[in-house]
């Protein structure tokens, strides 16, 4: 009982589907977890219970455990995951089914339940807490073998196991928040372990094997992947994966606060690092709640213009379609992509794309109005008139709203395997959020020749989404680069370096222990990924963005 060797099999609802079997059948694990749940998922499953109330969790999973649940049973592997969604409940009640038709009938299912919130106005159509870990450990102790949840924190898949696995008390937050790290690190399956990673070359990362952690009983880990798999795991795809999507020192969950400014990373061998030193502090006296609601209709076309006079072209398109539409719609946007290049050897490369964006709370606004519009001018536009794709019916949108409630108000309930219902206590002591103070910064570089180059040559990023903000870290890949990197890239350089930022508020936090800068760019993403606002709606490519900018860089690091 001194190591709980708890595994990774689903970063998201679309993960790959033979994860399972490969966890389950490649190496020793106690506990593997899945993570299917994101902003955009919570949206389509409401969807999907809206056509039917039976529905609204992950139909992927359920598949998956018809050649994981023996696999699991065999092994004696606990499984726990967020795939209920927004309805955990039927879940689980599939799942037993399932059992029963496998010659399981010993396999014990329990559920966790009680995020789901009244809705707080008209148009919403799933408000949900994002539980902590305790329900999660309720129904282990209670002998369950399968764990379902609804929304819970991604971190709260790992922190509720080694609760239940250690016998931790709910104040022991140092142990508590080395949990919420570890799960932090293999919530988002191989992006620790080589996937999504900005210095890939030179390794194998065709299929990345999913990743583990062994987890220690005061709170340290390792984070690993089983042998003979695919990809690497090094201090730096550790790092990355600490630094994705989130902000600040202070990392905020229901069983604790992890202090990321504590964080220390050190290898252990290949293909292991060991994190140690997480400081934890109590929980915030608030539970987050994520408001997913139709924000209207929305479409779009997307004009190719190849050749010669792109941006002559580009107008004149634009101001024929603006004149044809009957109602203009609430929102309408335009971006031009120079996709072409100069004396192109194929007609592809020669081409950029003009997108017309559109959105209204009236779908007449948006729809066959539109793309009418555009098409009756394929003989009378601009010389070599095509579309990507032919018109089509404007497409209801969704919006990610954060908020936040008092925990106490929020019944966590753990449903054991038995039917017996058991409500998870709110925290006795909490702590409300506050910025650390920034922390001394190296001493700078002295003096020397520069070279105007990429930013990537001397720091990785990884980038994403927030609701509407988003969120990159960047980190030096030496100490040298670190001192550089520390005092070069401030809020405003970053402004000049991602021009789309520049009118926006910019928050730096800096974590020296990882190297790294924590940028949060709020507003970035409009509404959200739901509501596609943006080319890039989930920030992915952002830092890679960034990294491709040129600046002037010490040829000491180059």
């Amino acid at each position: 009982m001194s190591v709980l060797r708890i595994g990774n099999a689903s970063g998201f609802y679309g993960d790959r589907f033979d994860a399972v079997r490969e966890m389950l059948t490649g190496g020793e694990l106690d506990v593997l977890t899945g993570d299917y749940l994101a902003e955009l998922t919570m949206l389509l499953l409401a969807r999907d219970r809206m056509k039917d109330p039976a529905l609204g969790y992950a139909k992927t999973f359920l598949r998956q455990m018809e050649e994981g649940l023996g696999l699991a049973h065999e092994r004696g592997v606990k499984i726990v995951t967020n795939a209920g969604g927004l309805n955990p409940a039927s879940l689980a009640e599939e799942l037993r089914a399932l059992a029963a038709r496998l010659g399981l009938p010993e396999v014990r299912v329990a559920h966790v339940e009680g995020d789901r919130l009244p809705a707080p106005r008209d148009g919403v159509l799933a408000a949900h807490a994002y539980l902590g870990g305790g329900g999660i450990a309720a129904c282990l102790r209670g002998g369950a073998d399968v764990v379902v949840t609804g929304r819970v924190t991604d971190a709260a898949l790992v922190c509720g196991p080694a609760a239940w696995w250690f016998g931790w008390g709910p104040e022991e937050y140092d142990r508590l928040a080395g949990a919420v790290v570890a799960g932090h690190v293999l919530e988002c399956g191989t992006q620790a372990t080589g996937g999504n990673y900005a210095f890939f070359e030179g390794h194998d990362v065709r299929r990345p094997g999913f990743p583990l952690a062994e987890l220690y009983e005061d709170g340290s880990c390792v984070i690993t992947k089983h042998d003979r798999t695919g990809g690497f795991v090094d201090v730096g795809t550790v790092t990355a994966q600490l630094l994705y999507e989130t902000a600040g020192a202070r990392y905020a969950g229901p069983d604790a606060t992890a202090r990321l400014d504590t964080v220390r990373l050190v290898p252990d061998g290949p293909d292991r690092v060991r994190i140690s030193g997480v400081r934890g502090e109590p929980p915030p006296p608030t539970l987050k709640v994520g408001v997913n609601r139709l924000g209207g209709w929305r479409n779009e076309v997307v004009f190719v213009l190849t050749g010669l006079d792109i941006e002559a072209k580009a107008r004149l398109v634009r101001a024929q379609v603006e004149d044809a539409l009957p109602v203009k719609p609430a929102e309408v946007r335009w971006e031009l992509a120079r996709t072409d290049r100069e004396d192109a050897a194929t007609e592809e490369t020669a081409s950029a794309l003009l997108r017309l964006v559109v959105r209204d709370t009236d779908p007449e606004a948006v729809g066959r109005a539109v793309s009418g519009a555009a098409i009756e001018l394929a003989l009378g536009s601009y010389p070599g008139f095509h579309v990507t794709a032919p018109p089509g019916k404007g497409t209801p949108y969704g919006v990610f709203e954060a908020g936040y409630v008092d925990a106490g108000t929020v019944t966590h309930t753990a449903v054991l395997p038995d039917g017996e219902r058991v409500t998870i206590p709110a925290p006795a002591r909490t702590r409300s959020l506050a910025d650390v103070p920034e922390p001394p910064l190296p001493e700078p570089l002295p003096p020397g020749p520069v070279r105007r180059a990429p930013l990537g040559l001397v720091a990785g990023a990884r980038s994403g989404d927030k609701g509407g903000d988003a969120n990159v870290g960047v980190w030096a890949t030496t100490d040298a680069a670190w001192r550089w990197l520390a005092h070069t890239l401030t809020a405003d350089r970053l402004r000049e370096l991602l021009p789309e930022a520049a009118p926006l508020d910019v928050v730096r936090h800096v974590l020296p222990n990882l190297r790294a800068l924590n940028f949060v760019v709020t507003g970035l993403l409009g509404e959200g990924v739901a509501a596609q606002a943006r080319f890039d709606p989930q920030a992915k490519g952002l830092g890679e963005w960034l990294r491709a900018r040129h600046l002037d860089i010490p040829e000491a690091l180059l």
